[in-house]
């Protein structure tokens, strides 16, 4: 990769660090979308997907993701261009994101909860050739909000909108709008499949998106980096075909989409399981009807589903572990998941810049009750220092900052937020305060 830039407006590794990385093992070469294609040859006949009584399986997602990788071609999307995705937990999610990779464009994930005041910046700053969303969510007009992003400027011109099952369509197919923008089904971009493009793992893969209006604070993440950290933090919580990921939180998230979460799952054949809302009354019990063995929450999740236990007589058996992350639980709350659950904690502290910090599962209760583990990466680069940017001694706090083969060198055509958020000699400021422990975990202990 070194001086080649990965997208236009983002920040290279250094060639140092590329051939450390590859020198390791942990770059490997191969795209999300491809890796998906050897997945779905391993597994074709097993469940990659749940949503509802829909099941997919692999070798049917592989094939929707290459007709519709086909059908986005067909309606003019270009390699190199970016498509804001909005959707909630659904399974088009998922084959929207492959697609979109396999098609060669860059993916822009983005919270479903995000309206105009937060939308307009990011079709702007990655000037997005296009957007997929739902048509109505929750009684928000998304196709309005997108008609009116493609009437301010001259990017927006393709809207991909999913429709509510059995929802006749509200342009019947295809209808342009004066601005010129088109507006599509997104259940009818289907192609037949012509030859695979032929792409590099060092480029951009897709854009996180979770910032505010002022600063989108994009992160762009490469196939070599997020499958790297999939499968690493896979072989740290021992994932296997067996398991069945629930995710809870939103789809887009750095958490539930690559911690292992749905990346990690498919990577290992295992079944992951959609839920579009948090709750307990919708997720306690899915997780008995589907066996869920692993699930990622935050700590206000954990406290609603233990809360509602008693009373929802759900049957939590199956699971295995539940990774809690978002902010470190009350103890109190870490203490109740063992005995009332029946599984293992981890604790999870991640940024979707990089750096992932978690327990292991055979470490002492103590540690997982009080400490948010250690890095993932043995090539995870960490220090800890107090305002002048010198490192503090071990105990004491400072602020956290990272580099290594999964955490971003830069953020998206965002000169002046890098010069503020990385280190001259490439460490992410995660802004967040924390200390090591005499045993090297480390304990998060708030804001910088």
């Amino acid at each position: 990769m070194g001086s080649r830039p990965m997208l236009d407006g983002c920040t290279p590794w250094p060639e140092v660090f590329v051939d450390r990385y590859w020198a390791a093992g942990h770059w490997r070469g191969n795209t999300l979308d491809n890796l998906l294609r050897g997945w779905a040859l391993q597994n074709g006949a097993r469940t990659a997907l749940v949503h509802g009584g829909t099941r997919i399986t692999y070798a049917a997602l592989n094939r929707r993701v290459d007709r519709m990788a086909a059908g986005f071609r067909l309606r003019g999307l270009r390699p190199g261009q970016r498509v804001v995705v909005q959707l909630p937990n659904v399974p088009e999610f998922v084959i929207t994101v492959f697609a979109l990779m396999r098609a060669g464009v860059v993916p822009v994930l983005c919270p479903v909860s995000h309206r105009e005041s937060e939308m307009s910046p990011l079709v702007r700053v990655t000037q997005a050739a296009g957007y997929v969303g739902p048509s109505t969510y929750q009684g928000f007009d998304h196709t309005a909000m997108a008609a009116d992003i493609a009437a301010e400027g001259p990017f927006l011109r393709r809207v991909f909108t999913l429709e509510a099952p059995d929802a006749p369509s509200p342009y019947g197919g295809l209808t342009t709008d004066p601005s010129g923008c088109q507006y599509c089904p997104l259940g009818s971009i289907d192609a037949p499949p012509g030859p695979a493009l032929t792409q590099s793992a060092d480029q951009v893969a897709f854009l996180f998106s979770g910032g505010t209006t002022a600063a989108p604070g994009l992160v762009p993440r490469t196939h070599n980096d997020y499958a790297y950290q999939a499968r690493a933090a896979a072989e740290l919580v021992s994932l296997t075909e067996n398991d069945v990921y629930l995710a809870a939180l939103p789809a887009e998230s750095n958490f539930a989409f690559g911690c292992p979460g749905i990346v990690g799952t498919l990577s290992v054949g295992g079944t992951v399981v959609l839920a579009e809302d948090p709750e307990p009354a919708q997720c306690l019990p899915v997780i008995g009807r589907e066996r869920v063995t692993i699930t990622s929450v935050v700590p206000a999740v954990a406290r609603l589903w233990l809360d509602a236990l008693p009373t929802a007589r759900a049957d939590l058996s199956s699971l295995r572990l539940v990774q809690i992350g978002g902010a470190p639980p009350y103890r109190e709350t870490a203490e109740r998941i063992g005995p009332e659950w029946g599984c293992r904690l981890q604790q999870v502290f991640g940024t979707a810049a990089g750096l992932l910090t978690l327990t292991r599962p055979a470490d002492p209760d103590e540690t997982v009750l009080t400490t948010q583990g250690r890095p993932l990466s043995s090539d995870d680069e960490i220090r800890i220092v107090d305002v002048d940017g010198k490192d503090v001694p071990d105990g004491e706090p400072g602020e956290l900052l990272a580099r290594g083969p999964y955490t971003v060198r830069g953020y998206y055509r965002a000169p002046d937020d890098n010069a503020r958020a990385f280190t001259p000699d490439g460490y992410f400021r995660t802004g967040d305060l924390a200390r090591r422990t005499p045993d090297g975990n480390l304990v998060v202990t708030g804001r910088h």
